[in-house]
């Protein structure tokens, strides 16, 4: 068969079969992240029908996945809620940072991986999925809740944690020297605070070049520009999704309004593309051998995570029912999690077995953070009834 007739039959399977998990998760009320990775699996490499026309413009495409992710993200918030965020929640953001980086670290470390692999699965565990914790607040009707700026002070807090990771991760796994290595951390550092800079005093300046009427026009912009400053980062040593991130974040007002508006679509499309060819390089074979330490890793990080939305939000003066809810809200992982991990497996600086850890644990959290978000209530309002044992007495005859 012809080549472009093949891709362009094995992409329409793959289109509508996403689709068809798309639907089945909102059925199910989860995350379709999960049901994309199965879908990966499926098609990928010892799956049950292997792909191969498709491949070259399926790399393409979820690279455009990542960037509209991380373009997205930024567009969420203005620099000054960043550095508000960051002010206000800093102790919470190291306490998450510690809890969360450490059991992978830890993991890798036990399992021989080597310190860089140490470092690419700290950041796997570390980092909460921010759409999978703001879709579960918004369907469960939490927005108004008192727990919620300090939930999202935290994920702002991780967000810019990873435009420092990122392109430390990106030397690291490129080979670089520790004088090369701090060249590039140098650059990024110097990027996120001329953006930043330049977010807070000219964002006016910077959306007006974006924005247009014509939503044709605005749209040939404002994704040219994206894909323009993310192939400049990425020139620079810096990651692409880095770039794209910054970019979302210099753009504020009825522009980034509008901006998220148009883009969420198309966002939607390339990430789950980028989900499912992250699911075609991974062989199904190689996930039972990692299926325990998924497990534990889980476990563990669903207790840390919780137990750092606890503490943040008691420092808040919240209380145990906002506390819990807080906790669990920061549970799932998700798009960063495996843009992190498919950064290593790309850069072939790790052994291939942290696609299948990363994977593993991925589909367990991002299926586990939603439920316990949806059962925090009720299993708090059963604590909270459940009668306290006192000092047995002994009646007076």
């Amino acid at each position: 068969m012809h080549t472009t007739a093949l891709t362009l039959i094995e992409l329409g399977a793959i289109l509508l079969f996403l689709g068809v998990l798309g639907r089945l998760a909102g059925r199910i009320g989860l995350s379709p992240i999960p049901l994309y990775l199965l879908g990966g699996l499926f098609f990928g490499q010892g799956g049950f029908l292997e792909l191969e026309g498709v491949i070259d413009f399926s790399e393409v495409a979820s690279e455009i996945g990542v960037v509209l992710l991380l373009l997205l993200l930024g567009l969420e918030y203005t620099a000054k809620e960043l550095v508000t965020g960051m002010r206000q929640s800093w102790m919470a953001g190291i306490v998450d940072l510690v809890l969360n980086f450490t059991p992978g670290a830890l993991v890798a470390v036990i399992l021989g991986w080597g310190p860089v692999a140490a470092l690419v699965m700290g950041g796997v565990t570390y980092i909460s999925s921010s759409g999978i914790a703001a879709k579960v607040m918004s369907d469960l009707g939490r927005l108004g809740n008192r727990e919620t700026p300090t939930v999202l002070a935290i994920l702002v807090f991780e967000d810019l944690a990873m435009a420092v990771y990122l392109p430390v991760l990106t030397a690291v796994l490129a080979g670089l020297s520790f004088a090369g290595g701090l060249g590039t951390v140098g650059v990024s550092l110097l990027v996120v605070t001329l953006v930043l800079v330049v977010a807070l005093r000219w964002g006016n300046a910077v959306s007006a070049i974006v924005d247009s009427k014509d939503r044709e026009v605005f749209l040939l912009t404002l994704i040219g520009a994206a894909l323009l400053v993310a192939g400049l980062a990425s020139a620079l040593q810096v990651s692409a999704a880095v770039g794209a991130f910054l970019l979302g974040i210099a753009i504020s007002g009825a522009t980034a309004e509008n901006a998220a508006r148009l883009l969420e679509p198309l966002r939607d499309l390339f990430a789950a593309i980028f989900f499912v060819v992250f699911g075609l390089n991974t062989d199904p074979a190689s996930i039972p051998p990692v299926l325990g330490v998924a497990l534990i890793l889980a476990l563990v990080t669903t207790a840390t995570k919780i137990a750092t939305g606890w503490w943040a939000a008691h420092r808040q003066g919240i209380g145990r029912l906002g506390r819990a809810r807080a906790g669990t809200a920061l549970v799932a992982r998700g798009e960063f999690s495996i843009v992190i991990a498919g950064l290593a497996v790309t850069s072939g600086a790790v052994i291939p077995e942290i696609a299948a850890l990363a994977t593993t644990y991925v589909l367990i959290m991002a299926v586990l953070g939603p439920v316990l978000a949806r059962i925090a209530e009720p299993a708090m309002g059963l604590l909270e009834r459940r009668p306290r044992r006192g000092p047995r007495t002994v009646p007076v005859a």
